[in-house]
């Protein structure tokens, strides 16, 4: 699957598309120490082969048993999620885009500060991502600060994860207006 063609993510004069968002979503500056194994990725993704599982002939039973494989690993996958503290995650509003995010803080961040996210996207489905920023705006707001991060440390299927989520949510925002 060709997801450049299918999600219209990827860069157009150096912008990614954008969407306000409101997801499950906590930051916090990840140590020095901590620096230099960042990979995100998204939580608690176990792939698990179970060798050559024969084929089934009966074409029914093959959907039913590929449903049912389904629901185990999104009870498996939300068990996960909830044992990593995904589920008592704030809900916050972003501004999310392939490229960064930004978001409203009570505590202040510094430019060239690193930062993980912990959030969860739902489009259909849910995934609970880890992601890693660079601290690239960080402006006083009142009480507030607006804070900028631009995604470092992320491979192509993250980024692609997000991409979905946005079209995804910029699908239902068009549907929304018009009806």
């Amino acid at each position: 699957m060709n997801l450049t063609s299918e999600f219209p993510c990827q860069p157009n004069r150096r912008e990614y598309s954008r969407v306000k968002t409101v997801v499950p979503f906590s930051a916090r500056v990840v140590p020095s120490e901590e620096r230099e194994s960042l990979l995100s990725r998204v939580s608690n993704q176990t792939a698990v082969d179970l060798g050559g599982l024969p084929e089934i002939q009966d074409q029914a039973l093959a959907e039913w048993l590929s449903m049912i494989n389904r629901k185990l690993d999104l009870i498996l996958n939300t068990v996960g999620a909830q044992k990593l503290g995904f589920n008592a995650l704030p809900v916050r509003q972003i501004s999310i885009s392939g490229g960064g995010l930004s978001f409203h803080s009570q505590e202040p961040f510094t430019r060239g500060d690193i930062v993980e996210v912990m959030m969860v996207l739902s489009a259909g489905t849910s995934v609970a991502l880890y992601v890693y920023g660079e601290v690239v705006a960080a402006d006083r707001r009142n009480d507030s600060f607006e804070i900028g991060l631009k995604f470092v440390a992320m491979g192509d299927e993250i980024r692609e994860e997000i991409c979905r989520f946005v079209f995804e949510r910029e699908r239902q925002i068009l549907r929304e207006k018009r009806g």
